[in-house]
C-alpha cells in the first residue's frame, strides 16, 4: 500500500511534464471553429483557434483566436489515456447554442487535458440540463 501512494504521486508530478514535452514538440495546436465557444470564463469568437502551451510545465495553456484578437489563458488537467491518440482534437460540450471547450487530445499521444467547468457551464448542469459532445480535428503547427 505504501509503495502505490508513492507511484499515485510519482504519476501526478511526472503527467504534466509529460504533457509539455508532447504539445512543446509541435508548439501549437490549429484548427478552424465554426462557433463561439467558452474556455473558463472567457468568450472566444468562431474562426481559427490557436491553443499552446503558456509555461513549461503544461500546467497554463493559451487559448486565442488571433483575428478576432481574443485570447486567455486556462489551467487544465493533463492526463494520460490508455491508448495513444491518432489525430488532435479540441473536445466541447454543447447545451443548447452554448459550446464550453472541455477538453484537448494531443496527436501522436496518450495524453488528453480536460478543461474544469466555466460558472456558466455550471449553472446549465444545475439545470440538470444534458450536454452533447462535439470533436473538431486539430493540427499541429
Amino acid at each position: 500500500m505504501k509503495h502505490a501512494k508513492w507511484i499515485s504521486a510519482l504519476m501526478l508530478l511526472f503527467v504534466p511534464l509529460i504533457a509539455a514535452a508532447q504539445l512543446g514538440q509541435s508548439g501549437r495546436i490549429v484548427t478552424q471553429v465554426p462557433f463561439k465557444f467558452m474556455v473558463a470564463d472567457v468568450a472566444i469568437p468562431a474562426g481559427e483557434v490557436t491553443v499552446q502551451l503558456a509555461n513549461e510545465n503544461a500546467r497554463v495553456l493559451i487559448v486565442s483566436n488571433r483575428d478576432a484578437k481574443v485570447s486567455t489563458f486556462a489551467r487544465p488537467l493533463p492526463a494520460e489515456s490508455r491508448n495513444t491518440v491518432q489525430v488532435g482534437a479540441m473536445v466541447f460540450h454543447k447545451y443548447g447554442n452554448s459550446y464550453f471547450l472541455a477538453g484537448l487530445k494531443i496527436a501522436d499521444s496518450r495524453i488528453v487535458y480536460q478543461f474544469r467547468q466555466s460558472k456558466l457551464e455550471k449553472e446549465l448542469v444545475a439545470q440538470n440540463l444534458r450536454p452533447t459532445e462535439e470533436i473538431l480535428l486539430a493540427s499541429t503547427r
